[in-house]
């Protein structure tokens, strides 16, 4: 695989609600560029009713060997010009003879509409 590929990684600073809960906040977020990435097509979907047509376009994301870029569930991408949603829990596949993280994947998807 070719891993020439980088992403910006967007996480969310935090702030307290009305009820003093803790609650994400995308205004004071990090951004954090990601290297050594593949990125790769997985998903196309469209749907049509009535009022709208939405498309959810996916990419299957895996870091290089030997990487384990500090990415979670509940943070944005930044890539080719979107701003992307993390599908599910980022996987960290074990390097056993090391006791390290081999590598990463996730899935990312785009909706519009």
């Amino acid at each position: 695989m070719m891993f020439n590929q980088s992403l910006v990684r967007v996480r969310a600073g935090t702030r307290s609600d009305r009820g003093g809960n803790t609650v994400p906040d995308w205004t004071t977020a990090t951004r954090l560029t990601v290297d050594r990435m593949n990125i790769q097509p997985s998903v196309q979907q469209e749907a049509h009713d009535e009022t709208r047509t939405s498309k959810i376009t996916g990419w299957h994301v895996q870091s290089d060997e030997g990487t384990a870029p500090d990415i979670r569930a509940d943070d944005r991408i930044e890539w080719d010009g979107m701003t992307l949603e993390i599908v599910g829990e980022v996987a960290r596949y074990l390097d056993f003879l090391h006791a390290s993280t081999h590598h990463i994947e996730f899935v990312m998807r785009r909706k519009t509409g």
